[in-house]
This record gives C-alpha cells, sequence and structure tokens, in this order.
C-alpha cells in the first residue's frame, strides 16, 4: 500500500518522462542557454553508430553476389541517389549533397528508432548509474524541439551557400528583390516591389525552415506520447476485471502501434530527407 501511495499518478508520469536532462532549467520557450544533454549524447551515439553500419557496409562489399545486407545497404543508397539526381541537376554539387542526403536518411531513421525501445528501459538503467531516483532523462532526439530546428537550420545555411555559389552574390541579391513579384521600370514602383519582394523571401526561408523542422518534431512527440500512454496501460493495477484486462490491452495496443510506428519513423526520415534535397534544388534554380 506504501508503495502506491508513492506512486506517480498518470500525468505525474508524463510530465516526468518529457523532461529533459539539462545544464539548467529552462525558464522560456526560447532559451539558448539550455544544453539538452540526452538529446545531444543520444544524437551523437547513434550519429557514430550509423557512420560504423555504412563503413561495415563498405568494408564488406563485394563484387559478386550480395548479401542481404550489402543487398539492403545498395538499395538505400540507390534510392537516395536517384531522388538526389531528380532534384539537384548541377553534378558537382550531387557529389556533396547525396551523401549529405543518406546521412541524413540513415541519422534521423536510428534517432527516430529509439522511439521503439520501452518508454522506462533507459530512465530506469539511467536512475540506477546515478543513483538518482528523480532522474530525467528522454532518448528520443528528433522528440526534442531543438534537435529537429537545429537540422532544419543547417539544411537554411546550405540553402543560402548554394545560392551565393549557384547565382553569385549580385545574383541572388538581384533574386531577392525581384521574385515572385518581379520588378518595375518606374523607380518608385520598383523600389516598393523590392521591399515586398525581400518581405516574401524572407517569410518563405523562415516558414520552410520552421515547418521542415516542425513537421518531425511533432510527428515523433505525438508518437512518444502514444506510447506512454499505453506503458501508463500496462502500469495501471485494479482488482476489478476491467482493471486486470489492462495489462493484456497493454501488450494489444503497444504491439499494433508499434508496427504501425516502424512505418512513421521510416516515413518521416524519408520526408526530412526528400525536403532537404527539394530545398537545396530550389537552391539551384534562378527565379
Amino acid at each position: 500500500m506504501a508503495a502506491d501511495a508513492n506512486a506517480p499518478t498518470a500525468s505525474e508520469y508524463i510530465v516526468h518522462h518529457l523532461q529533459h536532462l539539462q545544464n539548467i532549467k529552462q525558464k522560456s520557450v526560447i532559451d539558448f542557454s539550455v544544453v539538452n544533454y540526452d538529446s545531444v549524447a543520444v544524437a551523437a551515439i547513434l550519429g557514430l553508430l550509423g557512420i560504423f553500419v555504412m563503413w561495415l557496409a563498405v568494408r564488406k562489399a563485394t563484387s559478386g553476389v550480395p548479401g542481404r545486407f550489402q543487398a539492403a545497404v545498395e538499395m538505400l543508397v540507390e534510392m537516395v541517389d536517384n531522388q538526389a539526381k531528380a532534384n539537384i541537376h548541377n553534378a558537382q554539387s550531387r557529389k556533396f549533397i547525396a551523401p549529405l542526403a543518406l546521412t541524413v536518411f540513415v541519422w534521423i531513421f536510428l534517432m527516430n528508432a529509439m522511439d521503439m525501445l520501452p518508454v522506462d528501459l533507459l530512465p530506469v538503467l539511467w536512475q540506477g548509474a546515478t543513483g538518482d531516483h528523480h532522474a530525467y532523462l528522454r532518448v528520443v532526439p528528433t522528440a526534442d524541439l531543438s534537435t529537429t530546428l537545429g537540422l532544419s537550420f543547417a539544411v537554411l545555411v546550405l540553402c543560402l551557400y548554394y545560392s551565393v555559389k549557384i547565382k553569385g552574390l549580385g545574383g541572388w541579391g538581384h533574386e531577392l528583390v525581384t521574385a515572385p513579384f518581379g520588378t518595375s521600370k518606374n523607380p518608385v514602383f520598383a523600389l516598393i516591389l523590392g521591399v515586398v519582394n525581400l518581405l516574401m523571401q524572407i517569410i518563405e526561408y523562415v516558414a520552410k525552415t520552421v515547418s521542415h523542422g516542425m513537421r518531425l518534431f511533432g510527428n515523433m512527440y505525438a508518437g512518444e506520447l502514444v506510447f506512454m500512454l499505453i506503458a501508463l496501460m500496462g502500469g495501471a493495477a485494479a482488482m476489478s476485471l476491467s482493471g486486470a484486462l489492462l495489462p493484456v490491452g497493454h501488450i494489444i495496443a503497444g504491439t499494433i502501434w508499434a508496427i504501425f510506428h516502424i512505418l512513421v519513423i521510416t516515413l518521416q526520415a524519408f520526408i526530412f530527407m526528400m525536403l532537404t534535397l527539394i530545398y537545396l534544388g530550389q537552391a539551384h534554380e534562378a527565379h
């Protein structure tokens, strides 16, 4: 009875699992002084794991009949390369962007896949290692807005880089003040259109960057919440017949959602990669 009395409520359980391991407590929605150590550490480890897996595939590659692992990696590389060719028509740029797209897909897929682990597994192991039963740990980096917006901001920087590299600083600057509404021979109208065009371009860049990161974050955050709710079903204890069936419902619901979530984590990695290629492709095109 004492253990039950000290057990967290459903809301306390969810709030605890949604708290990051941070350097300081976050005081506002936007706080650049906060570092989510768990997201940084897990993302770095999974990045190294992705590099190791791809290196292993290259190391074991043969010119003969490929094994299952090599065939799967070759299919993945071919798929990404085809998408890169469809969106990036500059062969020189594609030498960097195609491997980048492959890295983005593999890395985001691995980060998304952390959602497939039991909700309490790594947090409980972390609590045991630290001896702090109130220690925080979130293990899905893409359910952290800082991670997804960081990735989308990196794509924005690359878009700006290729806009200047392909079109030249003058050409890109001219595009900023003449697209999408064009210009006018009348100096007054040209100035007005230039200001409007520049504002529209800024809004477009900001909207693409924010939506790029928010789309991935929203889907993974929602998936994380669903797994927490399912975990609460399994942890519920009651003496009634309906209460006794809760663990069964947890197993059934958890299995169904996990199978469906395999598609979600793969699709979200693919969408983020495709949007990266599309945005970089747009940076190569003149309006």
